[in-house]
């Protein structure tokens, strides 16, 4: 199995030298595991997981015995499982004060996070884990994505270019570790898998409640509404379920690292604006799957094929900054006037607004909709227009033209 060298690696490294504690959170599958031994190799580090029923017995029934067992430096996997580890590991910490002395993971960030929180704050680094991205699968330089044409022109040198059906390729087969490495040749059996084994095993233990037939009925309608602005009144329709429900399982969603938003941007300088965020999934090859979708050909003449596209943009550009261990600050802009633009990126005190088109051939008539911000309280920098045009362009000295494979 050929490992593919992950770019939060980097972050690790870094934060492991400052922090006592470094908690990497993401989906299960993603790699969490698989990237952190791989970093351990050659050091004393020692590896304990609580899917171990005898060992997640001994962290929650006597976490002082486990901390015994496993001395630091010591990674901890699927700490969810015994939140009842954060305090004597707190009590370890403030004793003996030395960095990187324990890793842990989890695949479920929030009621995670909460736990941490509580019991670690100051002492704890969290990072996020997701699917591979674009860069991470052609071996790139990975940065946060950004509109600069010296950037741009790096990224050009280094990513494995694609045309539209070689994009369509890759958003249907997703970008799940097993699938790009090889381990499972055959995207639809894997994803079934998935649903069955992995998410169904995290959505019972957040919520004992929840039939699984309902539940896999609310995540298709949710996947078949991927790029669009949130509807949970559409949603609790399609999944035959209350809207209480349908919200309560899109925070099971967001709680697992499967789904995120895109908030709209909001300045007190410009009015009517939509406050409803737009919904995505970090992995395409997931909505494909829920969809339906045979293949990757089928998917690009579809009725699906803007949405997922804008789906597999919007996903690899916040990917970036997560994997670098930013945090993104993305969003849309829509007026009641139902005037749109796809993303804002807001950094260093400017807005770059972006455009995502199936087009080759981007024209002036994509980068009008950037005027609006104007209007704003924080000035408009550089546009761009992402698509399938094969090389980096202008459309004039203020906006770019970004193949898709470039991001």
């Amino acid at each position: 199995m050929r490992y593919i060298p992950r770019n939060l690696e980097k972050v690790v490294t870094q934060v492991t030298g400052e922090y006592p504690v470094v908690l990497v959170t993401g989906p299960r599958q993603v790699g969490k595991t698989t990237m952190l031994q791989k970093l351990m190799e050659g050091t004393d580090r020692a590896y304990v997981t609580l899917d171990d029923l005898n060992e997640r017995s001994i962290a929650k029934t006597d976490p002082e015995l486990f901390l015994q067992l496993h001395k630091p430096p010591v990674l901890i996997d699927e700490v969810q499982y015994a939140p009842e580890l954060f305090t004597y590991i707190k009590m370890h910490v403030d004793k003996n004060h030395n960095p990187g002395d324990f890793w842990l993971t989890g695949s479920q960030v929030f009621k995670l996070m909460r736990g941490i929180q509580e019991s670690l704050a100051g002492r704890v680094a969290v990072l996020s884990l997701t699917s591979l991205s674009q860069a991470e699968i052609s071996n790139g330089i990975m940065e946060p994505f950004t509109i600069d044409f010296e950037v741009l022109s790096r990224r050009s040198k280094d990513r494995e270019q694609a045309d539209t059906r070689g994009i369509f390729e890759r958003i249907f087969r997703g970008s799940m570790p097993a699938i790009v490495n090889g381990v499972n040749s055959n995207s639809q059996i894997f994803y079934s898998s998935y649903l069955s084994t992995y998410l169904e095993r995290d959505v019972k233990e957040l919520s004992d409640a929840i039939d699984s037939l309902k539940f896999l009925r609310f995540i298709t309608a949710v996947a078949a509404r991927s790029g669009q602005i949130l509807n949970v009144a559409d949603i609790a329709r399609d999944a035959d379920i209350n809207q209480v429900q349908a919200k309560n399982w899109l925070g099971i969603l967001e709680t697992l690292g499967i789904i995120f938003y895109l908030h709209p941007y909001a300045n007190n300088l410009l009015k009517r604006l939509i406050k409803t965020p737009k919904l995505y999934f970090y992995d395409t090859g997931l909505v494909c799957y829920l969809t339906k979708w045979s293949s990757a050909e089928t998917l690009e003449s579809g009725a699906m094929n803007g949405a997922v596209l804008e789906n597999y943009v919007v996903s690899e550009i916040r990917k970036t900054y997560l994997n670098s261990g930013k945090e993104p600050y993305m969003y849309y802009y829509r007026d009641k006037d139902a005037k749109e633009i796809d993303i804002i990126l807001e950094h260093d005190g400017v807005l770059n607004p972006i455009e995502i088109k199936k087009t080759a051939n981007p024209g002036t008539e994509l980068i009008k909709v950037f005027g609006l911000l104007d209007k704003a309280s924080v000035p408009r920098s550089k546009g761009a227009v992402i698509c399938m045009k094969p090389a980096l362009g202008a459309i004039d000295r203020d906006n770019y033209i970004v193949p898709v494979w470039m991001i």
